[in-house]
This record gives structure tokens, C-alpha cells and sequence, in this order.
């Protein structure tokens, strides 16, 4: 009798936990070794991961796969065999007076097998960087990348397995029906990537298990402009964070504020940027496709939506071009007049559509911000101080870039994680090595000690520690 996928991916995920019962705390080399394999494999097989998320997509930059997915891996790799050494470390923590000569110690131990759930946008870079910090921190892993991606899927799980026993890291592919059976399984800790529709039902199929959770999701992650900023510096760092990957990024900023006052300088002021980044889109290979014909179908009826219920649209085409929908490349588009009926203003957009909502006093930014969930990223561009500081202390987001976009998720020494709908937990750098350690306090009693004295049967002597330590404590 055949195996049904659910209990397939149960015979792997108990292959993986007896592995890690043999081996409870992997020593400093076996660690290092296993991140030294993902950095060759990151190396060697560069060239396909970037045809194969090619070909998934349609068309996607190349430049934007080695710079986004691949670069980036290395660099996460290599930070995290720098400081691996750090990291696993014991910490000594204070003890409080009274209970001296003791002391304490925070203990960093693996906590088992992680499976992570990756997207589609970043298909590498989001399987991997995860298993990074999995990996490091003495973790077995098991990955279920994207049916989205389905040639790139193939590929990680051949080349994973190339590279590591399944015992160690394995890759499972399927159909949507193969991601919740794996949502499902007993993991001592699951990592999601993905829209904050889906991240709600991994949380409830986690929980079934009490199986703790990491969830990385998205939102409408506005960007600011003060009356302070200068557009021609804006324009070209906001269409950079805006069209990468076609602006199918997480943390792509989903809507502007922009000064009343500035509204068509700023439209003038973004074509001529995205003019100067592609001066033609149709057959640039630097401008990516949208991944489906669902997803792309999506985008027109956001702009249809929007057209009707009053919204004026300017489509950014530097070269006149006429588009064939079956190659699916969106061109950049400005949407003013947004409102919040329309539909483009209630999800995550995903693509190269940025909606412009005019304003007068920087603090109507905040309260739209603080009337909507709480955004994944925040961007905010000028120079006043004052102002600056009003929206970074009035405001809740899971990161800020300042005068630029995008740019906080490749801080390795910063953690990177959502608020609220747009995510759980963090990682990267060392938040990651946390997020899969248990950091178990260990509390050491020396032989000679004074808690005797709080020993039965009570009376003076526990009257008078007692009152001691309201004193003390």
C-alpha cells in the first residue's frame, strides 16, 4: 500500500527527530560544516538557481536573482560562521544579591527539527536564509518551497540533496494540499513566509500541535515623503524599492504619502527615474514578470477597479510600448486619487502599481497608518529631525529604512520580522540563531549557601529573612 504524502512527510520529519535525538547539541565543526556545504552549494549552483527562477517566472532579472537571492545567501552564510562560535556560547546573567554565592547562566540549545514554508517571490533567498540560522543553531530542517515555483523547487531538492542526507535538510515538493499536511506536522518550531491570509492558518494548524511559530508575512508598507524631502533624490530610491523583482517584494513600499502641494512634480519626477532605470520594459531583461497569468490577472482588475470607482491612472511606458499580456510584464503605474473603497488600497499589491494619497499635516500620515494594520516596513524621506522623529515614535512597523527603501533586510546585526498581521517573531544574524534556540537559565547552588534558612518549620528566623528581603529584593 502506498504511502499517502501526510505520512511520508511523518516518516521524514521521525527520521530527523531520531537523528537529532543522537545528536542533541552538534558541536562547533559539525555546525560549521554544515554551513560551509550551503555555501558551496550557494556557489556551484548559482547559474541553475538563477535559470530555473527564470523560467518559473517567465522572465526575471538575472541581476535581481544574484543580487537578491544569491548574494545575499552568501552573505548570511558567512556572517553566521563568523560569530557561530559567539553565539553558542553560554551567557553568564546577574544573580541578585540575596542569593549569592549562586549564579546564573542562559544555556543556547537546538530545539529539534524546523520546518520552514517559502514563497514564491524570493524562492532561494526564503528557503534558505531561515535553514541558515536553523542550522546553525544545531537544528535538522525540513523545507517545503513554493508549487509557484515548481522548476526552482525541483532544482533545491535535488541539489539539497546533493549536498546534505536527509536526515540533515530535506526539501518536499507538492501541490497546496502537500503544504497544509506539512503546516500540520508535530515541528518543535515552523517558519512561514507568505501573505497574512495564509499565516493565519498556518498559526491555527500550528496550534493544533502547540508547535511555536515564526510567521513572516506582509501588508501595505506605506512610504512617507515630507514636505522636507527633494524629489529627485526620492524619485529613483523609491521606483528601485518599488519595480524590484517587479515590485513583487514584501517589503516593496505598497503606497505614498505625498505633500498635497507636490502631487505632479512627483509624478514628473518618477517617470523621469524609471525612464533612467528602463528606458524600455517589454524586452528589457533587467525589468522582471509577473510570476502567474492569476497573479497578473489580479493586477488588471486592482487598475480596473480603481478606474472606476475614480482614481486617475498614469501608466510610466519610456518607450510607447505595446504589450503582449501572455508575456506578462506589468508597466510601472501611479495611481492618485486613491481611496480606501478601492480595492488596490484593502490588499497587498504585489506588483508595480503604487498608489499616491495626497496630504497636508505629516500627523494625518500617522493616523492613516495607525487606522490600518501594522506594516511590515515603513520608509519615510526628508530631512527634518522633528518630523522624523514623530513618525518613527508614533508609528508601529516591523522595520523603518530612512532616506531609501528596502535596505534594513540585508542588516545582518538587525533582526527582521514583522508586528501584528504583518508577522511573529524575527530572524536574520543572531535573532535567528535565537528564534531556533531554547535559551534554557541554569541556576547553580553552591554548596555553602544561606537557604537553609528559609527552610521549614517557620518561625523567627523566617520572619526575619522575610523581612529582609523586602528589603533587599
Amino acid at each position: 500500500m502506498e504511502t499517502s504524502p501526510a505520512g511520508a512527510l511523518f516518516e521524514i520529519l521521525e527520521r530527523q527527530r531520531a537523528a537529532f535525538v543522537a545528536e542533541m547539541n552538534p558541536s562547533i565543526a559539525a555546525r560549521q560544516d554544515r554551513l560551509e556545504r550551503l555555501a558551496a552549494m550557494n556557489e556551484k549552483h548559482g547559474t541553475s538557481i538563477v535559470e530555473a527562477i527564470d523560467a518559473d517566472f517567465g522572465h526575471r532579472s538575472a541581476h535581481e536573482t544574484r543580487m537578491a537571492e544569491l548574494v545575499l545567501m552568501g552573505a548570511t552564510i558567512r556572517h553566521a560562521r563568523r560569530h557561530l562560535k559567539g553565539w553558542m556560547k553560554a551567557r553568564r546573567v546577574p544573580t541578585a544579591m540575596h542569593y549569592l554565592p549562586a549564579s546564573n547562566r542562559l544555556m543556547r540549545q537546538p530545539l529539534g527539527v524546523v520546518g520552514i514554508v517559502a514563497p514564491w517571490n524570493y524562492p532561494y533567498q526564503l528557503s534558505v536564509t531561515p535553514a541558515v540560522a536553523a542550522i546553525a543553531a544545531g537544528n535538522r530542517v525540513m523545507i517545503k518551497p513554493s508549487e509557484l515555483t515548481p522548476r526552482f523547487s525541483e532544482l533545491l531538492q535535488r541539489i539539497v540533496g546533493e549536498s546534505f542526507a536527509e536526515e540533515e535538510i530535506a526539501v518536499v515538493i507538492g501541490d497546496a494540499q502537500t503544504g497544509k499536511a506539512f503546516t500540520e506536522l508535530p515541528f518543535d518550531h515552523l517558519f512561514f513566509t507568505g501573505s497574512t491570509a495564509v499565516g493565519r492558518m498556518v498559526a491555527q494548524a500550528a496550534a493544533k500541535n502547540l508547535t511555536p511559530v515564526t510567521l513572516e508575512l506582509g501588508g501595505k508598507s506605506p512610504a512617507i515623503l515630507d514636505p522636507s524631502s527633494d524629489l529627485a533624490t526620492v524619485a529613483p530610491r523609491l521606483a528601485f524599492g518599488k519595480l524590484l523583482n517587479a515590485g513583487q517584494t514584501c517589503i516593496a513600499p505598497d503606497y505614498a504619502f505625498v505633500p498635497r502641494d507636490r502631487i505632479d512634480s512627483f509624478v514628473e519626477h518618477m517617470q523621469r527615474a524609471v525612464a533612467a532605470m528602463y528606458p524600455r520594459l517589454a524586452a528589457n531583461p533587467d525589468y522582471t514578470s509577473i510570476v502567474s497569468d492569476r497573479h497578473f490577472a489580479r493586477l488588471q482588475g486592482l487598475l480596473d477597479d480603481a478606474r472606476a470607482k475614480g482614481a486617475r491612472i498614469v501608466t510610466i511606458n519610456p518607450g510607447a510600448e505595446t504589450f503582449d499580456p501572455a508575456k506578462r510584464k506589468q508597466p510601472p503605474v501611479l495611481v492618485l486619487g486613491a481611496t480606501p473603497e478601492m480595492k488596490l488600497m484593502q490588499e497587498e499589491i504585489f506588483g508595480p502599481i503604487l498608489p499616491v494619497l495626497a496630504y497636508d499635516r505629516i500627523e494625518e500620515t500617522i493616523s492613516y497608518i495607525n487606522r490600518h494594520d501594522r506594516p511590515l516596513a515603513l520608509y519615510w524621506f526628508g530631512t527634518d529631525g522633528a518630523s522624523r522623529d514623530k513618525v518613527l515614535n508614533q508609528t508601529i512597523s516591523g522595520g523603518v529604512t530612512l532616506n531609501d527603501c528596502i535596505w534594513h533586510i540585508a542588516q545582518e546585526d538587525q533582526p527582521f520580522g514583522g508586528v501584528g498581521a504583518s508577522g511573529t517573531g524575527s530572524y536574520h544574524g543572531e535573532w535567528g540563531f535565537r528564534t531556533f534556540s531554547k535559551e534554557k537559565p541554569v541556576f547553580t547552588q553552591p554548596r555553602l549557601n544561606g537557604m537553609f534558612l528559609m527552610y521549614p518549620p517557620y518561625g523567627k528566623t523566617f520572619e526575619r529573612m522575610l523581612a529582609l528581603l523586602k528589603r533587599i529584593a
